[in-house]
């Protein structure tokens, strides 16, 4: 098989994540096409070895003793943009799994097509958007994919799946939930708006463009721009030799309740938390930052378990101040999410995927 060629022994996971941490894979191998990921698959299936799909690595943490299995990268990349057949002046891109997701938005704002922009400087590929549902500064990708290509490992058969068919709810779809493990991604086709306006319905990126454009209206690059310069501030945007940068971002998601969960939350702290649109599929009910219930536990940033600690700029990203070993991480993760379930009966729910563990 074509594929044998590229396998490799014991590769070390942690070059591969934005956390830095993790043991070997016990086999490794990087599929540039669909017909590499059908024998790389098929391979381990032979073997009986349990298979990984690894993608941008940005929302991963790797056990310290690796993976007894195979860990397949998808390395799917290229973009293809072509106007949608339905004289709407939308603009259709298919993505491979594997292309950057930052380069893709990067690209789409250039172009002049909105609603990626406000989710620029997320690490990853473009294949892991769909599997999270990624979202941020008022933006979901659920909103603008017409379209995902995948690889059913059930049914050794590429199958494709509109947005309906998706699953889409808050962080999650089909893909991390009742099909979890069953599809690997391998293109991602989204429906942009040639010419559109960009969206500003987060408070936090109204206020810093209120802040730059004094009253002008900013262009999808400015937005994008803007949206990457919050992410850095809270040490959520990749930067070479930044140590708050080695982290999986967000470690917990914002928890969803109902207004009478809220209300004993505010019963519990004696303050009013904050709270914001849960999404239409929650109705009637908001998000509580998780970076609050944090806080209000007792938690500050840059505090620290071993040589893993809460980021000094943002309580809700866990990251390896150098060092660190995966068993550190999740038992900073755990007091955490102890102290906040104590406080306020809320169980906060973890973000990153766990390899190995």
């Amino acid at each position: 098989m074509r594929i044998e060629g590229n396998m490799e022994e014991n590769r070390s996971l942690a070059p591969f994540t934005t956390f830095g941490i993790g043991g070997p894979a016990r086999w490794f191998v990087e599929a540039r096409n669909e017909d590499e990921i059908v024998e790389a698959t098929g391979w381990a299936g032979e073997r009986g070895l349990p298979l990984f799909v690894l993608g941008g690595g940005s929302n991963l943490l790797v056990a310290d003793r690796g993976f007894d299995g195979l860990v397949l990268k998808v390395g799917l990349k290229g973009i293809a943009a072509t106007k949608a057949g339905d004289g709407s002046g939308h603009m259709i891109y298919e993505v491979g799994a594997g292309a950057d997701w930052d380069g893709f938005v990067e690209r789409t704002v250039q172009d002049g097509c909105a609603g990626v922009e406000c989710l620029a400087g997320i690490p990853g590929t473009v294949g892991g958007t769909p599997v999270q549902n990624v979202g941020a500064y008022g933006q979901e990708v659920a909103s603008v994919i017409c379209q995902v290509r995948a690889f059913d490992l059930a049914d050794i058969a590429f199958v494709a799946f509109s947005a309906g068919e998706c699953g889409f709810s808050y962080r999650r779809s089909r893909f991390n939930s009742v099909d979890r493990g069953r599809f690997i991604l391998t293109r991602v086709d989204y429906r942009l708006t040639a010419g559109g306006a960009p969206t500003l319905a987060y408070p936090e990126l109204q206020r810093a463009i209120e802040n730059e454009m004094k009253g002008r209206a900013p262009t999808l690059p400015e937005i994008a721009e803007v949206v990457r310069r919050i992410r850095r501030l809270k040490g959520m945007l990749l930067v070479e030799g930044d140590p708050d940068c080695r982290s999986a971002g967000s470690f917990f998601k914002n928890p969803v309740m109902d207004t009478e969960a809220v209300r004993k939350i505010a019963e519990c702290s004696g303050k009013q938390p904050p709270t914001f649109p849960a999404g239409t599929e929650n109705a009637g009910r908001v998000k509580v930052p998780a970076a609050w219930l944090i806080e209000q536990a007792g938690f500050t940033k840059g505090f620290a378990l071993g040589a893993a600690r809460i980021s000094s700029r943002h309580t809700l990203a866990l990251v390896n101040r150098g060092g660190a070993t995966a068993v550190e991480v999740l038992a900073l993760a755990e007091r955490i999410s102890d102290a906040v379930e104590a406080r306020f009966g809320v169980a906060l729910e973890r973000e990153p995927v766990l390899l190995g563990f």
